[in-house]
């Protein structure tokens, strides 16, 4: 299947602007939802995986608004995910589907299974969910992504690759390039300085000191969709320990731990993670 970047991409026009996407293969919806993260959007997530998935299911890589891709909207970047992945079914007449999320796309998909459950057949979540009760927080990657929000520079963003992955052999100058072109782009700036910037990380945490209402973490147990959390047994960003709540708090939900592996499963496990995920969505 021809799943290059022009053959695949999308646009739909939605009350809150454009949202932009890439689209492949025949069968039950499968939306693939990206992380935050320096230059990242969701063809750069997922275009490694689009084809294989896209022999089993009509596949639909969102763009989120605020990463330079779809039309950027006012809000926290998370928000305005959940926001837009609902505005995206909708513009498209899909009542429901199966959701891949990496990092921040798998807090998406379960926000949205606890705002809008009958839109969530299955999660995949890709790191991300849940909330560390053993590692030091914020976590290493955390602090990098500070550091280069706060002061960008090429030294910054491959120390955070580094970071990211497991073996450094998979970072190659051409990755260290195209990341640092994509963080470079100013609507991709304004997003992860919204995410990560020391002011906007002091900023959340005094919200979350102070707000009525709980952290999404603590409600979990609304999530009526099986889960499957896949995660990297070196995962300096999200460490393993953060799949303990949710492991106990989502109803049905299961942990799949790969070895030898870093942030990003479905790049450096990639054949691994594709037999697993399969394997679930077709129960």
């Amino acid at each position: 299947m021809d799943v290059t970047y022009e053959n695949t991409r999308r646009e739909i026009t939605t009350d809150k602007g454009v949202l932009r996407y890439h689209e492949a293969g025949d069968g039950p919806p499968l939306l693939l939802l990206h992380g935050s993260g320096i230059g990242v959007n969701g063809w750069r997530n997922f275009r490694a995986n689009l084809g294989f998935y896209a022999d089993h299911f009509h596949c639909y890589v969102l763009e989120f608004p605020g990463f330079g891709v779809s039309d950027p909207v006012p809000g926290h970047p998370v928000l305005t995910a959940v926001d837009s992945v609902v505005r995206f079914m909708d513009a498209l007449g899909l009542d429901s589907a199966a959701m891949i999320g990496n990092s921040m796309g798998g807090v998406v998909a379960v926000n949205v299974a606890m705002q809008h459950p009958q839109r969530v057949e299955k999660i995949i979540a890709i790191g991300g969910v849940g909330h560390s009760l053993l590692a030091v927080n914020p976590s290493e990657g955390t602090r990098l992504l500070s550091e280069f929000a706060d002061a960008p520079s090429r030294e910054g963003l491959q120390r955070w690759l580094r970071c990211m992955i497991y073996d450094p052999r998979m970072i190659t100058d051409d990755l260290v390039e195209e990341r640092w072109n994509a963080a470079t782009e100013p609507a991709a700036q304004a997003s992860l300085k919204a995410m990560y910037g020391s002011e906007a990380l002091a900023l959340q945490q005094q919200f979350m000191e102070n707000s009525p209402t709980p952290p999404y973490w603590s409600m979990l147990h609304k999530v009526k969709s099986p889960v499957l959390m896949t995660w990297g047994a070196d995962d300096r960003q999200c460490p393993t320990d953060m799949a303990l709540i949710p492991l106990r708090q989502i109803p049905n939900a299961e942990l799949h731990v790969f070895p030898k592996c870093g942030h990003w499963v479905m790049y450096e496990a990639k054949e691994a993670f594709e037999r697993v995920t399969l394997e679930f969505l077709h129960r």
